[in-house]
């Protein structure tokens, strides 16, 4: 029996029925999971047409790969983008630009994937480029720690110069008389933390038998009792650094480093494109996105920094906010005293979580 004891994103009780009704019926018995790495969330879709990416993280890159698939006629309805220890993963939802539907030509399908894969390649220190374009409807967060993790982003690099205070603090011990690995993780409590760990421990095939969750605080502490899938516990010292490098980068990808930019405007092909390039020729660098269509509006979220590790400069904001439209692109965070223009019409813009609680979880 697991518990769980949540509330909503402010931190108030849950009182929607439309919410609660939804939650029972996800985790209900009509509910259908699969277990295989590969098809973790994945469903046939003819609404759009999947697109994974990996490789070696570098200033524009995105902006790259976002003009590549405009010029190839193709539309991004949502896209999640990650960055980390040197490496870049996205996955990207796109339709053809004149039908608003999934792309199924093969020969078309097979130009996009050498094109993006191009572009990944262009890293003098690319380590390795991956572009999949498949039919489907991909949970992006989960396949998104699936791919970091096969492209190995928890290996150090020598110039990983993160203070280890920083790091979330992770601890590997065995209990031999009841033959369980007990981890323990203290770290700064953030939305989707549980989430993120959990995937983890899941993709690196160790099971769950116990688990107790506490985010009361600003620090979360969670403890899992855990074993691999044939019963053993964790048995040499290269696994146990192994995992606790591998649950350190599950909690660090989601970490969001750089300026919060929230843009809201009307949709249309080749925006994400165009706000990228801006991005670009103001030499700001995007360590991660969400972007999200619905309704016909485009919904995004960019975390950026200076691409030459200073801090981001105010004037650069204004300038950029200036271009795009004041009133579509907002400042969260650091740069928030950027002042705010009055009315403005979207028009002009026309150019080429773990939740704060206790949980007490057992796993059968």
């Amino acid at each position: 029996m697991d518990v769980f004891t949540v509330t909503d994103q402010d931190g108030n009780k849950i009182l929607d029925d439309e919410i609660l009704e939804y939650i029972k019926k996800v985790l209900g018995p009509d509910s259908c999971f699969t277990s295989s790495l590969r098809s973790v969330g994945v469903k046939p879709s003819d609404d759009h047409t999947a697109i994974e990416l990996t490789g070696s993280d570098r200033p524009g890159l995105l902006s790259e790969v976002s003009a590549v698939l405009t010029h190839l006629k193709c539309n991004v309805v949502s896209a999640e983008v990650w960055t980390h220890n040197t490496r870049a993963a996205a996955v990207m939802h796109v339709t053809d630009d004149e039908t608003q539907s999934a792309i199924t030509n093969p020969e078309r399908l097979t130009r996009i994937k050498e094109r993006l894969c191009n572009v990944l390649k262009g890293s003098y220190k690319s380590r390795g480029a991956k572009t999949v374009v498949s039919n489907g409807v991909t949970l992006s967060a989960r396949r998104l720690h699936q791919m970091m993790f096969a492209d190995r982003d928890y290996e150090r690099t020598d110039d990983d110069m993160l203070d280890e205070k920083q790091r979330p603090n992770v601890e590997v011990v065995n209990y031999y008389d009841k033959d369980y690995s007990v981890v323990t993780i203290r770290s700064k409590d953030r939305p989707k933390l549980l989430f993120d760990t959990v995937c983890t421990l899941t993709d690196m095939q160790y099971v769950v038998f116990h688990a107790n969750i506490d985010a009361a605080g600003p620090e979360a502490y969670q403890e899992y009792f855990i074993r691999h899938q044939d019963g053993s516990p964790v048995n040499s010292d290269a696994e146990r650094e192994r995992l606790m490098h591998c649950l350190e980068a599950a909690i660090e990808r989601r970490v969001s480093e750089g300026l919060k930019l929230e843009l809201c405007t009307t949709d249309r092909v080749g925006l994400l494109s165009d706000v990228t390039r801006i991005f670009r020729e103001n030499s700001l660098t995007v360590t991660r996105a969400e972007v999200n269509t619905k309704d016909g509006k485009a919904v995004d979220t960019f975390y950026v920094r200076d691409a030459s590790g200073y801090p981001v400069d105010p004037k650069t904001i204004d300038s950029i906010r200036e271009t795009i439209g004041q009133t579509i692109l907002h400042v969260k965070g650091s740069c928030a005293e950027s002042k705010p223009a009055a009315q403005e019409s979207p028009s002009r813009f026309l150019f080429g979580g773990l939740f704060k609680s206790r949980s007490f979880v057992n796993f059968g």
